[in-house]
């Protein structure tokens, strides 16, 4: 299973199935069905900007479904889910609800294993209602869901967690049967939940990267959660483009090199050039014309590489990337 970011090209998806189609584009909206699997359309670009499909494939036949607000679909190895939390003064119990619903559809279909999620929050660092930041109030909730769910599912999946141009909240996730999911931590970085408390009382709940184990050929494929200029847990080189860039491109480096994953019992390792289907998430517009050459220096020509300029977790962060290495 992989996913398509430039969009549905004829050639990949010929004698295969659709698992679930994610829209960034113009405008957002609930998660439907259409043609038979998950459309979820994200707000994540700006006229003139143009949009693309992120659509996710297997070899297997396809069973979907539509569940109150939760749009899901299943492979029997892979499974896919989608929910939007609509805008709201106060995010967290909504927030919680909508992890619940996710997790105990996962669970009950038997894929326990989470290994990626993608969190798209409008507004990501303003206030709620309460004076809190939105982003503080979003991870309340999520915290009370994984807190819910601990011992049922397979530890902390690889996650995004970013700014949208719309309001609310979309979610989606994917997940797959026991046994193929390894969670990754950087050796360059804090792990999340071990963060000191000035980030607030509940910790935030991600892998740095999720390595999903083949189903019998081949090395599997490392899912790298959203990676930005840390180090340890403090953002470094404010307000300087460049230089947090390349501290995000060494964080990513260091994550999946085959001295970390060793670390972690994986039997493989990758380099920048292994990176594709890369997003990478630059929070004012201005540094785009950088951060496009610079990325153009260190990936790889063959790479799916989009651009979104939206709002980051932390105010100072200036750029973050994510992708997958197969």
């Amino acid at each position: 299973m992989f996913d398509t970011p430039a969009g549905e090209d004829r050639d990949v998806l010929a004698g295969r199935h659709v698992l679930a189609r994610v829209v960034y584009g113009h405008h957002g909206g609930r998660p439907t069905l259409y043609r038979g699997s998950p459309r979820i359309d994200v707000h994540m670009m700006a006229a003139p900007a143009v949009p693309f499909t992120e659509t996710w494939v297997t070899d297997r036949p396809v069973r979907s479904g539509l569940q109150d607000d939760l749009v899901y679909a299943e492979d029997g190895e892979h499974f896919f889910c989608a929910v939007r939390v609509e805008e709201s003064g106060v995010y967290r119990d909504a927030v919680h609800a909508a992890y619940g619903a996710a997790f105990r559809t996962a669970w009950r279909l038997g894929y326990t294993d989470l290994f990626r999620v993608w969190n798209l929050i409008g507004d990501i660092t303003g206030d709620n209602a309460e004076g809190t930041e939105i982003h503080q109030d979003f991870r309340a909730g999520r915290a009370l869901a994984f807190d819910e769910w601990s011992g049922r599912l397979e530890g902390i999946p690889a996650a995004t967690g970013t700014g949208s141009l719309g309001t609310g909240i979309d979610l989606y996730f994917l997940a797959c049967r026991p046994g193929r999911a390894t969670h990754l931590e950087n050796p360059r970085q804090t792990p999340a939940h071990r963060y000191p408390d000035r980030y607030g009382a509940l910790r935030p709940g991600f892998a740095r990267g999720t390595h999903l184990a083949s189903e019998g050929y081949g090395t599997g494929a490392l899912y790298v959660s959203g990676t930005a200029g840390v180090l340890g847990d403090d953002t470094v080189h404010p307000g300087d483009i460049e230089r947090q860039l390349d501290v995000t491109l060494a964080n990513i480096e260091a994550l999946v090199s085959g001295e970390n994953l060793r670390q972690h019992a994986v039997d493989a390792g990758y380099g920048l050039a292994e990176l594709d289907s890369v997003k990478v998430y630059v929070r004012d517009a201005e540094h785009l014309p950088a951060v496009r050459a610079r990325c153009a220096e260190v990936l790889s020509g063959a790479a799916d590489v989009v651009f979104l300029n939206v709002g980051l977790c932390r105010p100072d962060l200036l750029v973050e990337m994510e992708g997958i290495c197969r």
